[in-house]
């Protein structure tokens, strides 16, 4: 292996602008879901995901892939929203091994209560502070970040 390639100025400065702006935003989110409607933000995305699912049901491992969540994270987060009466588990019919995450019109009516305040407050925290050229850089650019990631991390597997 060779020697290091350290970051330089202008690198460190993206680096630490990508953890902070991620992390500030992320506890934002949390925050106004938590006080607007009682979920956490990967709750909110797992209901955002099973509301653009066909019949608003996925499988648990399609579901884990979609949000790029560990099985344990996943199952736990399910756990929670089953247990609110938001989602619901039950046996896939072409896979007796697979488990299908099924949105509850609860659930449904919830996220139709959430997305206003939370779409509002990513409006303001990132779409509205940059320019349309900017968000279209940011959104090319991080695609290729999280495309070379999920080929360096893989597929999940073992549901």
């Amino acid at each position: 292996m060779g020697a290091v390639k350290w970051l330089d100025e202008d690198e460190m400065r993206a680096w630490h602008s990508f953890l902070a702006a991620g992390a500030l935003i992320d506890r934002l989110v949390d925050a106004q879901l938590k006080e607007a409607v009682g979920l956490s933000h990967p709750q909110y995305e797992i209901l955002v995901r099973l509301a653009g699912a066909p019949d608003g049901e996925l499988r648990m491992t399609e579901l884990a892939d979609t949000l790029l969540t560990s099985k344990s994270g996943l199952t736990y987060q399910v756990t929670q929203l089953e247990k609110a009466g938001l989602v619901d588990r039950r046996s896939c019919p072409a896979d007796v091994r697979g488990v299908l995450a099924v949105l509850t019109s609860a659930g449904r009516r919830l996220l139709e209560r959430a997305a206003p305040g939370h779409v509002t407050l990513v409006r303001e925290l990132l779409i509205d502070v940059l320019t349309p050229g900017q968000l279209a850089t940011l959104a090319d650019a991080l695609g290729e970040v999280a495309r070379r990631a999920g080929v360096r991390t893989g597929p999940r597997t073992g549901w």
